[in-house]
This record gives structure tokens, C-alpha cells and sequence, in this order.
């Protein structure tokens, strides 16, 4: 980045852009809102580049392409071992431990707010933005996280865990307006990408197949599969860390027989909890099992982005990014650890994703399952 494109000294932003139409939009309304404006590209994972699922080398081309229309610079910057370090490590350490971890939660706290803020701010710039569905605002001082006015598209869940030097400094220029808008602006813009599909699953995956990415890193051994409850052997699985609670997809059990539903079809099996210590995977019956509802559960690991939650006090709650907001109450909250109850029976909670604790539209923070 040249001074030039900080010479707008307390104006001046720095835009994470990642190729797609919401990073893009960003940048194109700060310019317009007069702000001396810096793109920069974070390349955050380099051991496949010329594999055929790692889209980096067209996102680059694409971020290149959008920053020339706008009329801003653009930089390069390869955070790739402190994703390895701060992000992929630990994603590894929990699918071994048994857990499912979110890694688009800890990218954000350790590499989009904290390594790309750290750069930004050294290099003279006074905020950073993102594309995310999110808002912030500042209230006695401090800074709140609120919820995206789509609320489809609504990110916060992912954001959770910054905290007040990481939300003073950021813009969320996106974060009032919906995904139809975000696209007509940029289609009016004449930016290339404007139609260009969403990104899904962990970023450093992509499309590829799961299973096979995850093997390449961590060993797997192969063990039975049963019913819950019961010594029944019901099939084999091939490792439990490509199990999570609640899946029903690749169990390859479909033909065994069980419980049957009122129209006399065989109910689908799902995975209901995984014994580490001797390998084996449990399965049970039935979307509405018992053994998949929880009343209430424990998050370790917290982060209060204002301050910590009031118990007995109701709130609401996500436990996995798709998912309606569900009543609860803060049982009981310490350094280390919470309990959350819920006012009905939560599905498939699992160890190792984020609870994330609401107050209407401020998001409060949360922790990991436990």
C-alpha cells in the first residue's frame, strides 16, 4: 500500500475483498461515501494451490477486475501460516478430540480481525471493513454487535468473538441492506462479479470431498457402528471423525430395519453420539429421537463482547448458524464456563460448535460446546 492511497488520513479504509459481491459492494460504497479506499487480498491457505477445487488464483483475478472499475488499489498479503498456525491447527486438535469445530469462527477472531486489522492499522489506515451481514454501533462508549437487516443472510453468528479493539476500528457497510440489493448495486456498478455464486462450506475445503481432505491430515481407524442403547451392531464406519451428532447423510446403514414410522416406512437413522475411547459410533431412529433433543447444555471457552450475560434472564440463542433464535436462560455463567437452558428441547447440539447468545438484535457473545 503507497501513502497515496492512505491520504485521507482519519478517512481511510482498508477492505478485506475476497472475489465475491458482498466484499465488492463494500468497497464501492465507501469510495462513494468519500473515503480514501485500499482493497486487499488475504491469501490464507497454500497447500493445494493448483488442485482443481482452490479457487484463490480466480478470486485474485476477480478482486483485481472489481478494483480497477472502482478506481482503488489493490494489495497482496499472504497470511497463510498463521491460518496454519491459529486456525487450521486447532480445526485439526478438535476433529481429532471428537468435536466439530467452526472454523469461519475462528478465522475471523484470529486472521480477518486480528492479523489483516493488525496490518491495516500499522500501515496507517484508521478502519477496516468487511463484506459481512452484520452492524455495529456504538453506545455509551462501547461498541455493540448487532444483527444484519437480512436476516437470511445474517453473519453475526460468525463474529461473536471479537472484541471491542476489533469492533471499533470496522465497518460493515453491507450490513443494512439485503443480497438482492448488494447484487443490483454492483450489477448497476458494472462490476464483473456481480452475478457470481456464493462460497459454501469451510473455505479451506471448498467443493472438495470432505472425507478425503480431512484424511490426508488426520488418521482414521475404522470401527462399529451401533444402536444406541443396544450391543446391535448395525454397520461400520470408517473413522468417527468424519461423524458428527445429527448426521444422516454417508452412513451407509439405509437397508438395516428398526422402528417404523406411522406409514410403515423405516425412519432414517442419525448419528447420536460417538465413544471415543473405544471407537465406536451410535446411531438411533427417528429426526425427533429423544437422544437428539437437548434441554440445556454447557459452553466453555466464552466471549462477552460487552459484558457478561445477566442469569435468569432471558435471552435467545443459536447453536448452529442455521437455526431459528430460541429462548433461553443463562443458568449459570463463571470465567470458564456457562449453562444455558432452553424453553423447548434444542436438535442435535454438538461439542465443538458455537453457542451464541442474542439480546434482540445485539448479539452478546457465547462459547463452545461442550
Amino acid at each position: 500500500m503507497t501513502s497515496d492511497a492512505l491520504a485521507g488520513g482519519g478517512r481511510s479504509v482498508v477492505v478485506g475483498m475476497s472475489g465475491g459481491v458482498d466484499s465488492s459492494v463494500a468497497a464501492l460504497l465507501l469510495k462513494r461515501q468519500g473515503w480514501s479506499v485500499t482493497g486487499l487480498f488475504m491469501k490464507n491457505w497454500e497447500d493445494d494451490d493448483d488442485d482443481e477445487y482452490c479457487s484463490t488464483r480466480q478470486d485474485l483475478i476477480d478482486v483485481a477486475a472489481v478494483c480497477d472499475v472502482i478506481g482503488i488499489e489493490l494489495e497482496v498479503v499472504n497470511f497463510s501460516a498463521a491460518y496454519k498456525e491459529r486456525v487450521f491447527a486447532t480445526f485439526l486438535r478438535e476433529y481429532q478430540a471428537g468435536r466439530t469445530p467452526n472454523p469461519d469462527v475462528l478465522c475471523n477472531a484470529e486472521i480477518k480481525f486480528s492479523a489483516f486489522l493488525e496490518h491495516a492499522l500499522a500501515l496507517g489506515a484508521s478502519r477496516i471493513a468487511t463484506g459481512h451481514y452484520a452492524q455495529s454501533r456504538e453506545v455509551g462508549g462501547r461498541c455493540e454487535l448487532l444483527k444484519a437487516e437480512d436476516g437470511n443472510k445474517d453473519q453475526s453468528y460468525f463474529l461473536y468473538r471479537l472484541n471491542q479493539a476489533q469492533l471499533a476500528p470496522t465497518l460493515f457497510p453491507i450490513g443494512h441492506l439485503y443480497k438482492r440489493e448488494v447484487r443490483k448495486l454492483a450489477e448497476e456498478a458494472g462490476l464483473p462479479n456481480f452475478a457470481k455464486k456464493d462460497s459454501t462450506g469451510i473455505c479451506f475445503v471448498g467443493e472438495r470431498p470432505f472425507r478425503a481432505f480431512l484424511s490426508r491430515y488426520l488418521p482414521s481407524t475404522p470401527g462399529e457402528i451401533r444402536i444406541l442403547g443396544s450391543d446391535r451392531v448395525v454397520g461400520q464406519h470408517e473413522g468417527l471423525i468424519y461423524h458428527t451428532l445429527g448426521q444422516r447423510q454417508g452412513l451407509r446403514i439405509g437397508g438395516v430395519k428398526g422402528k417404523a414410522d406411522a406409514n410403515g416406512d423405516h425412519e432414517a437413522w442419525y448419528v447420536a453420539a460417538k465413544d471415543m475411547e473405544r471407537n465406536l459410533l451410535y446411531v438411533v431412529q427417528g429426526h425427533d429421537h429423544p437422544a437428539l433433543l437437548s434441554e440445556r447444555l454447557s459452553a466453555a471457552d466464552l466471549s462477552w463482547i460487552n459484558a457478561v450475560p445477566h442469569t435468569h434472564w432471558v435471552y435467545c440463542a443459536k447453536t448452529r448458524y442455521r437455526q431459528a433464535d430460541a429462548p433461553c436462560e443463562v443458568e449459570r455463567v463463571g470465567a470458564d464456563a456457562c449453562e444455558v437452558v432452553f424453553a423447548q428441547p434444542q436438535w442435535a447440539v454438538t461439542p465443538g460448535q458455537s453457542l451464541v447468545i442474542y439480546e434482540s438484535r445485539v448479539c452478546l457473545g457465547g462459547g463452545i460446546i461442550a
